[in-house]
């Protein structure tokens, strides 16, 4: 349990239904168990009812993880209120997919309850019901990764990220909806269908972690993983009012076929609080052997308070890069009215940029883009009857890709490179940078890609979401944060950047930024009702 102790609920007890960890830290586990169950009418380890004003489903993953361990609720009820959530709602958006039989998902519950009976516990997330983002392997659960190629595809064993889930106690339940192999900012595939907006089922999701952050948001799951390329840990949270973290290079350690080239992907979290971020990061993150590059300081740091004084630092917005992104109208405006926020809460806020060409930071990555879809989806490409079943887009990347020479390559990298040092330099005048997420609202759900922004023809499938890619070229941390609604009931975000393995300070920023603000617990989907 001592692991434990650092984590704490970032919105207010009342709010949420449950007791706070501040009234009862110092008294340990039996006082915790025994005052959270007199704050709802019981005693300990008797059976628990759920009630509008404490309801198992609306707890984020670090109270949900505090009830578990202190035996106010059980992993059975646990997991029969999360099966429940996703029976009554995930009809209507399409988020999580390969659904596991209710029975044997119930069972390993039960397996959870007896080890704590005994005063054993996996770790933070013991008992939790987890869908995993269908481009990461969970063992013995299909692993399409979106693509009919792999429709009939059952993972033989697990990804190194859900090992560790697995080993702090996690149950696996199903998978996590994605576009066929994560390509493109819009969850649909010809093996699971679209995922639909967690706030109006007529607009998209996002992608690629589009599942991920509508079952965070709709209360399917308490806390989800993701991965990012181009905006995949970002984009779906703007789009469904969460949170979401893109991790640095090597926080959370990626095996495969080559471990030492910084690629441009990296896994990361989505959360309704950037707490509950934190205690999934905690799990996620740390050193591994077989990712030599993989960062070796504790994860436990993101599961610690959050809390940390924001008088005068520096914060640079970047909105438009002085008029180089078109936008939607009204998504500037909404996202630059976040400021004030930051300035509310004693950070000295300029608008401020790098002097660096942007236009060469798209090149680069469409370069380097190409060629890493292209290194790995070229044996299917290779085969005609596998290339018949691939998304347009697809073989547009790796026809792309296998054109490029190594000059070509080496020259796009060099440009990474250099634009990184342009950022790291300019970033030792801003502890952060702050820019938009996404260049639209959520668009129509039948549309593949926006073909015109702000007037502006996009060029390809990508450009739309243009605001994500200066990030992920610079290889630094970014957190998704609400910024609010339009007219419309639509929401979007924007980014919160740190320094190059700034995590906690992202964190750090965000929670201040929340606590001020709210958007999560004040503005939820209309299809959770009252609840």
């Amino acid at each position: 349990m001592s692991d434990l102790q650092g984590n704490r609920p970032q919105a207010r007890a009342h709010e949420r239904g449950v007791l706070s960890r501040r009234s009862v830290l110092k008294g340990g586990v039996g006082t915790l168990a025994t005052a959270a169950l007199s704050a709802v009418g019981g005693a300990p380890h008797q059976a628990w009812a759920a009630t509008p004003e404490f309801d198992i489903v609306s707890m984020g993953a670090v109270d949900l993880s505090e009830a578990i361990h202190a035996k106010q609720v059980s992993c059975v009820q646990v997991m029969n209120a999360y099966l429940d959530q996703i029976a009554r709602l995930n009809p209507s958006v399409n988020a999580v997919v390969a659904l596991q039989d209710r029975e044997s998902l119930l069972k390993q519950a039960g397996e959870r309850d007896a080890q704590l009976a005994r005063g054993e516990s996996s770790g933070p997330l013991h008992g939790f019901p987890q869908a995993v983002k269908n481009l990461d392997a969970v063992k013995g659960i299909r692993f399409t990764q979106g693509s009919p190629i792999f429709k009939d595809r059952v993972a033989a064993a697990d990804s190194i990220m859900v090992e560790r889930l697995r080993r702090n106690g996690a149950i696996f339940i199903g998978k996590t909806n994605t576009p066929e192999f994560g390509l493109g900012s819009q969850t649909y595939n010809n093996v699971y269908g679209t995922t639909k907006n967690a706030y109006d089922q007529t607009r998209t999701s996002g992608g690629s972690s589009g599942g991920a952050a509508v079952a965070v948001a709709l209360r399917m799951q308490a806390v989800a993983d993701g991965s990012d390329h181009a905006g995949s840990l970002r984009n779906p949270p703007s789009f469904n009012n969460v949170f979401g973290l893109r991790t640095s290079y090597g926080r959370i350690p990626i095996a495969g076929k080559d471990v030492f080239t910084p690629g441009l992907g990296v896994q990361g979290t989505i959360g309704r609080s950037p707490a509950d971020i934190g205690l999934l990061l905690s799990v996620q993150a740390g050193y591994d052997p077989r990712v030599p590059y993989s960062i070796k300081e504790d994860p436990k740091q993101f599961s610690q308070p959050l809390q940390r004084d924001f008088k005068n630092v520096s914060i640079a917005w970047l909105g438009d890069f002085n008029g180089h992104l078109p936008f939607e109208p009204g998504v500037l405006d909404l996202d630059r009215s976040t400021l004030k926020t930051f300035s509310d809460i004693g950070c000295r806020v300029d608008e401020a940029r790098p002097d660096f060409d942007m236009e060469k930071v798209w090149t680069d990555w469409l370069a380097l883009r190409a060629w890493m879809t292209a290194s790995s989806l070229k044996p299917l490409y290779a085969d005609p009857a596998k290339r018949a079943l691939l998304k347009p887009e697809a073989i547009w990347e790796i026809e792309r890709g296998l054109k490029l020479d190594a000059d070509q390559i080496a020259a796009a990298q060099e440009g990474r490179t250099a634009w990184y040092q342009a950022l790291r330099k300019f970033m030792d005048r801003y502890e952060y940078v702050v820019l938009p997420t996404a260049q639209v609202f959520p668009f129509d759900a039948n549309l593949h890609w926006p073909t015109e922004v702000g007037g502006k023809a996009m060029d390809t499938y990508h450009r739309w979401m243009e605001v994500v890619i200066p990030i992920t070229m610079s290889g630094l941390p970014s957190l998704n944060v609400p910024a609010g609604f339009n007219d419309a009931g639509l929401p979007a975000g924007i980014q919160i950047v740190s320094r190059n393995e700034g995590e906690l300070a992202c964190l750090q920023l965000g929670a201040a930024y929340d606590e001020a603000t709210g958007w999560v617990r004040q503005r939820k989907p209309g299809l959770l009702g009252k609840a």
